[in-house]
């Protein structure tokens, strides 16, 4: 490989992360706002909502496993602790990310292994949260999270080069 090819790889490589880190921040003042508006949501709005969506059958059949899982969490969130939990997991993710990903921008080398930590520990936590709520969106954000742990574990890896080569 030609040291243009991988000048023009290693230019792919940062758009990629600052791409997904962006995207991962974005996600992150959007889980904090979520968290805000769950604040003062009351819980029975949510279940009218979910009411509304099963008996209008927008998800078919209103015994079907989609009604069903869909009422059986609405149930959850507004009669049990799934909704300070879903506010304190959002708020305290969305905090994290936020300052995860302006340190990770501004090319704050400590911070790329705390970064790796935090968020294998949102992973497992989260794959250990779908399996006992058999969570459909929980396995979701733990791909992303691993996508975001490779991109920061290959940038911190070029930046430790670069870092070495100027000293």
């Amino acid at each position: 490989m030609t040291s243009t090819e991988q000048s023009s790889s290693t230019d792919r490589t940062d758009r990629v992360f600052a791409i997904a880190v962006t995207l991962k921040g974005i996600d992150g003042g959007l889980q904090f706002l979520g968290a805000l508006l769950l604040m003062v949501i009351p819980p029975t709005l949510i279940t009218g909502v979910a009411s509304t969506i099963i008996t209008r059958d927008l998800l078919g059949d209103p015994n079907g496993t989609l009604s069903t899982h869909l009422a059986a969490a609405a149930d959850h969130f507004a009669n049990g602790s799934t909704r300070w939990f879903a506010i304190l997991y959002l708020l305290a993710h969305g905090i994290i990310k936020l300052v995860l990903v302006w340190a990770l921008l501004k090319h704050v080398l400590w911070m790329f292994p705390v970064s790796v930590l935090v968020l294998t520990g949102f992973v497992v936590y989260e794959v250990w949260r779908a399996i006992n709520t058999h969570s459909i969106a929980l396995p979701i954000f733990a791909a992303l999270d691993l996508v975001i742990i490779t991109l920061v574990i290959r940038e911190y890896r070029k930046l430790r080069k670069e870092h070495s080569r100027a000293a």
